[in-house]
């Protein structure tokens, strides 16, 4: 396994070495053989929902790359003592690694996630943009709560079968990270990562915030603003729950390190 660089905070190991680092590790694992190794985005919201979801907590603890994908994940890394680099988002693994892999050519990816329409628009656009990596597949799974046990025997089926070097999951979260724990050992593929929004991002479906925003650690406030029916039980509750864990992990001295 390709090696990078991590810091304890929270109670997990969070890749601290930057965006370049993420994306060659998980570009290097899509070029070996299964099983599969794991990349999954935490942020405020995630980190207080496993606080309370103990599958959820398990799912990304178990993760083989841990993005620090929110600025409060940054800063909660850096008062433990963690030297971080700064923050990853699910968007900048995702097209980092697909710039990497159509510049080496040969290689495969598949999408799990969002709607049809979405999906036809990120065919279109690595068609456009990455034409050296074939998308080997896509699907838009059942929106529901739960799948059933047929359903997810045939999305693994669907992804074995067309032999992908990397799959982005893109559903809500926390499903795609359970889901992918739940599979991961039935997975014919190398790397996976759970990307989330990201997916509709790169598909043109939702207006991410700008640089500006993004570099001022303000992406979540553009993002309330766009989608508050959406978004404001991940800041206005969440958030509170998160500067708590915080200053219990603080207190309880899980603190950083390589």
């Amino acid at each position: 396994m390709t090696a990078h660089s991590t810091v304890e905070a929270l109670g997990y190991r969070i890749a601290s070495g930057g965006a370049g680092e993420c994306v060659g590790a998980f570009s290097a694992w899509a070029r070996e053989a299964p099983p599969a190794r794991v990349a999954a985005c935490l942020n405020p919201h995630s980190v207080a929902t496993a606080d309370r979801d103990a599958d959820l907590s398990a799912a990304l603890g178990s993760a083989d790359l841990l993005l620090p994908d929110g600025v409060g994940v940054v800063l909660a890394a850096r008062l433990a003592g963690g030297r971080v680099a700064g923050r990853v988002t699910g968007s900048d693994l995702l097209e980092g690694v697909c710039a990497a892999l159509d510049a080496e050519g040969g290689r495969s990816c598949f999408f799990l996630g969002c709607t049809e329409e979405a999906l036809s628009r990120v065919r279109a656009r690595m068609a456009r943009d990455f034409p050296r990596l074939r998308v080997a597949g896509t699907l838009s799974p059942p929106f529901a709560e739960r799948f059933g046990a047929d359903e997810e025997a045939a999305m693994v089926r669907a992804v074995n079968g067309a032999r992908p070097d990397a799959l982005w999951v893109g559903m809500t979260a926390p499903k795609q990270e359970k889901w992918i724990a739940r599979n991961r050992e039935a997975l014919e593929v190398p790397a996976v990562a759970a990307v989330g929004a990201a997916l509709d991002f790169f598909a043109g479906t939702a207006r991410r915030p700008g640089p500006a925003m993004r570099r001022l650690g303000l992406e979540w406030l553009g993002r309330l603003a766009r989608e508050p029916g959406r978004m404001w039980r991940r800041t206005l509750v969440s958030g509170p729950v998160f500067c708590g864990l915080v200053l219990r992990s603080l207190a309880d001295g899980k603190g950083g390190g390589r």
